[in-house]
């Protein structure tokens, strides 16, 4: 209660103040004079006249410095150990005026690049035209400021409503600022925006400055990873997934060494046959509490880790284990398809290292499929990348094309990289037999493929109905749930011979009956 009262007069301050500085003060100070004239005549209107200023004074309105800043010296860019130290003040000034505050994070994407493309005289323009344009969003009593070369972090001012509503407008007015085209040199530039934010109210009583700008940077991980132009909002939940993602990643090396990340393989099916053509190698991370770790969790984990490299060494090792334990077991399993990312593809001995891993194993190129993506693809038409692949199709590799449809991979580029292959996105394949629409765009996909002379097949096939349309349609191959989950090495081989037997009786039925 005490404690209560003494923060009183600061409430008031505040609220005053806040009042007095937005633009609602151009309809209250005539208002104010119109009634004073009205209800006390001339000697009242001369009071509130002469009082205004005064009140202006009191409550300590700061000058409009054309920038949207407070009126304290602040400078432009600030290490994280100044950045927690303004998270601190923000944080100690909604208390002492029993407000509220927040903290928002924004990773702007393009500011490198335009920094590249500059000469040296306009290598900060992007950066100051994006602080600027920040700043002149906010209010006088927020603060915004560089952390680093491509993020800014803002702490907002006591505020009295700082809802999710209120701070989801403020980001989306924010990333408007930020994204709208500005003209750097002597061209255009288009940059985008991810946010992450977190407001005291969500936090306990007594957060530090630390904690806040922390929930911040995790909201902004996750906007990132869901970019670009993101949003995304510090919840609890998100907190324990942060701890499990770093948990994860004090595991990743030993998952690595132990052979608890493995390959599991997804069969794929000749439309024409019916045989098995190939499997594709997915990586799984069997965790002895957890389970089976969602890939798209762990993926991320072992990028920020930077072991993707050792990924790719682990899974092609097994794969190519697989095949040579598939053609004992007397399986005709023709090709594994294994995945390559962008960091592995810049890797300048990555052929070598395949024709070596092939001759360990006794095995040809022929049965090693290269899966690369289109956006790779498309973004590579020159240096290391691009002669990595060009080398692995020489060498006899199949590259296949994998999510066609989604990047834009140039008809030249499916020549020029030895495209054996085109992997059609699942986002042509769902409902294709209940889809028009789908139904003719998946045509066109295939008619392009079938005249280029590349073999197709069609992903995320998971009914009976989308799998007879494709093979009326003449997809070569198809591959998805409705046909087959991944599974271990040793279950695939159970699963390959019911496989086999539900083809031969097929054709026993049918000879029957023809």
């Amino acid at each position: 209660m005490l404690a209560s009262l003494r923060a009183l007069p600061t409430t008031l301050r505040t609220g005053v103040r806040r009042g007095l500085q937005g633009p609602q003060a151009l309809a209250f100070l005539p208002a104010a004079a119109l009634a004073a004239f009205w209800l006390g005549g001339e000697a009242l209107l001369l009071v509130v006249a002469l009082g205004t200023p005064g009140i202006f004074l009191l409550v300590g309105v700061p000058a409009d410095r054309g920038d949207g800043r407070s009126g304290t010296d602040q400078a432009d860019i600030v290490d994280s150990i100044a950045a927690t130290q303004l998270a601190q003040q923000a944080l100690d000034n909604a208390r002492a005026a029993n407000l509220a505050t927040a903290c928002l994070l924004i990773e702007v994407d393009g500011l490198t690049e335009v920094a590249q493309q500059t000469d040296e005289a306009t290598v900060d323009a992007p950066r100051e035209l994006t602080l600027g344009r920040l700043r002149k969003t906010l209010r006088r009593d927020d603060e915004a400021v560089c952390l680093g070369e491509t993020r800014f972090v803002i702490f907002l001012g006591p505020s009295l409503r700082l809802d999710l509503e209120a701070l989801l407008q403020l980001s989306g007015r924010l990333q408007n600022a930020v994204e709208e085209p500005a003209s750097v040199g002597d061209a255009m530039r288009y940059l985008s925006g991810s946010i992450g934010f977190c407001g005291s109210l969500r936090l306990s009583n007594d957060a530090s400055g630390k904690q806040l700008l922390e929930a911040a940077q995790v909201a902004l991980e996750e906007a990132t990873a869901n970019g670009p132009s993101a949003i995304r909002a510090w919840s609890e939940n998100m907190r324990q997934a942060h701890m499990e993602q770093r948990s994860l990643r004090n595991e990743v090396d030993r998952a690595l060494s132990n052979g608890q990340i493995q390959p599991w393989f997804q069969p794929q099916i000749c439309t024409s046959t019916g045989a098995i053509s190939g499997v594709e190698a997915l990586a799984r991370w069997i965790h002895p509490e957890r389970g089976i770790v969602p890939p798209a969790q762990f993926l991320r984990v072992l990028e920020d880790a930077g072991r993707m490299e050792q990924l790719s060494e682990v899974i092609l090792q097994h794969s190519l284990t697989a095949l040579r334990s598939w053609d004992q077991a007397g399986l005709d399993i023709p090709r594994v398809s294994v995945n390559f990312s962008d960091p592995e593809l810049r890797d300048p001995r990555l052929v070598d290292r395949i024709q070596w891993e092939l001759d360990r194993f006794g095995l040809t190129a022929e049965r090693l499929g290269i899966e690369v993506l289109e956006t790779v693809i498309a973004g590579a038409p020159e240096g290391i990348v691009a002669r990595n692949i060009v080398e692995l199709g020489k060498i006899g590799c199949h590259i296949d094309l994998d999510d066609f449809g989604t990047g834009h991979a140039s008809i030249t580029s499916l020549r020029r990289f030895r495209v054996h292959r085109l992997k059609i996105d699942r986002s042509f394949v769902t409902r294709v037999d209940r889809d028009e629409d789908q139904h003719r765009m998946l045509a066109a996909v295939l008619g392009l493929a079938d005249r280029l002379g590349l073999e197709t097949l069609a992903e995320g096939v998971e009914s009976v109905g989308e799998h007879a349309l494709l093979a009326q349609l003449g997809c070569d191959h198809v591959q998805g749930f409705g046909i087959a989950r991944p599974m271990p090495v040793d279950k695939l081989i159970d699963w390959a011979h019911e496989h086999d037997a539900r083809i031969a009786d097929a054709r026993k039925l049918g000879g029957t009956t023809g």
